[in-house]
């Protein structure tokens, strides 16, 4: 497995190559910011077309990265839908595959600023989430330790930019998990303003990269 190891607030995690965050002891599984329809969102408000195949794509992945974990739970930390018309928008073989992969394990949805209202979906819905010290929420919180969050996409540039992980010794910040998510460089002050000297960035891909977090 493409994966690098580190370890926050005493838990033994790995970053994957597919931007998801696993916690092997816990059997747990973390993705953020999928922003399932985001294409028919922004097709509703005359934007410019993407491609409509996203919410597949970022399905299958997902679906492969739990059962090549054999995640018993999920977290999705937030984003999870581009706005909350969004969720009862899903096509319906849409909503049945995501059924199928909630069936069986613990499902939990955080909050985040683009899909603040639960949907219709089952599973748990929440505005953050502790589990044996660690914080799992959207947005990260500057005042706080062992925190696990997204919202920001970070992205490193290295030849061409690629999502990337953001860890130091407080935090880790993923990055999205959703096609055609965008993305913001970690140089930029919002994110070298929230990660320490230490601060390293995974680059995500067949390969991880690990680099210096660039500033």
């Amino acid at each position: 497995m493409n994966t690098f190891a580190f370890t926050l607030g005493g838990a033994d995690l790995s970053a994957l190559g597919s931007g998801a965050l696993h916690w092997p002891r816990e059997r747990l599984l973390v993705v953020s910011d999928l922003h399932l329809g985001k294409p028919d969102r922004i097709a509703r408000l005359g934007g410019t077309l993407l491609p409509p195949y996203a919410n597949r794509d970022t399905l299958l992945r997902l679906e492969q990265e739990i059962e090549r974990t054999r995640a018993a739970t999920v977290i999705c930390l937030g984003d999870s839908f581009d706005d909350p018309q969004s969720a009862e928008d899903l096509a319906e073989h849409e909503g049945l595959w995501l059924t199928r992969l909630m069936a069986g394990r613990r499902w939990i949805w955080i909050a985040g600023n683009h899909d603040p209202v639960p949907s219709s979906l089952g599973g748990s819905y929440l505005a953050s989430y502790r589990l044996h010290g660690l914080a799992f929420r959207h947005i990260a919180d500057p005042g706080q330790s062992a925190e696990v969050s997204g919202h920001y996409h970070p992205k490193a540039r290295l030849g061409s930019a690629r999502p990337c992980f953001l860890i130091d010794r407080d935090r880790a910040i993923l990055p999205a998990f959703g096609t055609y998510t965008g993305g913001l460089s970690c140089s930029s002050p919002a994110l070298s303003g929230l990660m320490g000297p230490d601060a390293r960035a995974v680059l995500t891909g067949p390969q991880l990269l690990v680099v210096p977090m660039p500033r």
